[in-house]
């Protein structure tokens, strides 16, 4: 059920980033990661990373990193 929740999230609002789904869905970002690479291996969303600025280091990864909705896919049950 949770990923169809994460297919129709992104597919919603067509980019998010890592923590932006772990607030969303109340999840850590290291139970989020074997959902989202099923989708990224399927097709359906493609990750996105920024570069960091290169100066400090506050800026958690799950910042950084952004999954995008790719445009065409279906939002259907078949995971």
């Amino acid at each position: 059920m949770i990923l169809t929740d994460i297919q129709a999230y992104l597919a919603k609002n067509q980019k998010a980033s890592l923590a932006d789904l772990s607030t969303h869905f109340r999840m850590s970002a290291d139970a989020l990661s074997p959902m989202l690479n099923r989708l990224l291996k399927k097709g359906r969303i493609r990750l996105i990373s920024l570069e960091k600025c290169g100066g400090c280091s506050r800026c958690p990864p799950e910042s950084m990193a952004f999954y995008e909705w790719i445009e065409g896919n279906s939002t259907g049950t078949n995971n």
